[in-house]
């Protein structure tokens, strides 16, 4: 029998309901001050739970690693709770949720970091680029290269984080290492010009992503933990790899022998154009035993055609999950979209976030 799209499907021992994710989408929405989620949060996710699985929309792991204006943590007791907030939200409707741990690395401020330090990465690397804080729209900054004694303290925090993530009713999570942000620094050489064991080959640029995937491992189970890659994608000003597909394929490899739940692959340029060459993405499910999840731009024939023809597990949609809070309905309905309104993507309040119509006015927005 072939697959469908909208057959139900086991990632790891997490059952999702079908075979449609909603990609994670900064939204820029938790509470200023503590960056925790609020009950504004649990409603817009509850409201998407029809998707098979939904990964978080990136959360900072620690102080540190803080991008971007009122975005959520994963750290403190109060981020706890307002997650709380969203899993039970999400539970109760019958939906599966998974957090996405993240660490921005140079893609951040000094506006937005503590005490006004400089951001950090894996070499003095400045992304290029602008930032808005709360001082205002400013350029973002050379960030600085991490000691050897504060990768360490980087480690920590992904594994803090998960124990965070699992406390607050995560049925698992998935460790960002796409778009340019900290982990893909350190993987990538045009970024990374280490001299020390995290540095030089392969071997060393992958080793703090894959200490990340571990923390994780040891707190969830290697069934509860993905991982989300971009082998080809020029996100947040980030110079491509040397060869790309030796690099990414390396960690593949290496993901496959811990036999995690799923890997989610940005097909192309994040956000941007479905630009494959350089990588073989086909190839994917030949090497990794797990769940292939991919995403970038996917329209509803295209997603049927990966899933049926077995080269994916399951497709995650972002930008349409923003404006049909029902979408997996309207796929399986062929029905009409809605619009997104790009103006209310980020911040600050229920305009744009969870006011969206759903396809029978008889179900609850």
């Amino acid at each position: 029998m072939t697959t469908s799209l909208f057959s139900p499907a086991q990632i790891g021992d997490i059952a999702v309901r079908n075979r449609i994710f909603m990609a994670p989408l900064t939204r820029c929405r938790a509470t200023p001050g503590t960056l925790a989620p609020r009950t504004l949060n649990a409603t817009y996710y509850a409201q998407r739970a029809g998707a098979g699985l939904i990964v978080s929309e990136a959360t900072q792991i620690m102080p540190e690693g803080m991008g971007y204006m009122n975005t959520p943590g994963i750290y403190s007791a109060e981020q706890e709770a307002g997650w709380r907030l969203v899993t039970d939200a999400v539970h109760a409707a019958g939906g599966r949720i998974v957090a996405q741990l993240w660490h921005v690395g140079a893609i951040s401020h000094p506006d937005l970091q503590p005490g006004g330090a400089l951001p950090v990465s894996a070499s003095a690397f400045n992304p290029g680029g602008f930032v808005h804080t709360p001082g205002g729209r400013k350029e973002r900054v050379t960030a600085r290269a991490l000691e050897r004694h504060e990768i360490d303290s980087v480690v920590a925090a992904y594994r803090h984080a998960a124990q965070v993530a699992q406390r607050a009713g995560f049925d698992g999570v998935e460790i960002h290492g796409a778009n340019g942000y900290l982990l893909e620094q350190f993987l990538r050489d045009s970024i990374n010009k280490r001299a020390d064991d995290y540095g030089g080959p392969i071997e060393n640029r992958m080793k703090l992503m894959l200490q990340a995937v571990d923390a994780a491992i040891e707190v969830f189970g290697r069934s509860r933990v993905g991982i989300r890659l971009s082998p080809v994608s020029s996100g947040n000003g980030s110079p491509a790899d040397s060869n790309p597909q030796t690099t990414y394929g390396a960690v593949i490899d290496a993901l496959a022998d811990r036999r995690i739940a799923f890997v989610h692959l940005i097909e192309g340029i994040t956000g941007g154009e479905r630009k494959l060459e350089g990588f073989d993405f086909a190839g994917i499910k030949s090497r990794f035993p797990g769940a292939v999840v991919a995403n970038n731009k996917y329209t509803r024939e295209m997603a049927l055609e990966a899933v049926a023809t077995g080269r994916v597990d399951a497709v995650a949609f972002g930008v349409p999950f923003i404006s049909n809070p029902d979408l997996p309905r309207r796929l399986e309905l062929d029905a009409p979209l809605n619009a997104a309104q790009p103006a209310t993507f980020y911040g600050p309040d229920e305009i744009g976030y969870t006011d969206y119509p759903f396809l029978d006015s008889n179900i609850p927005a």
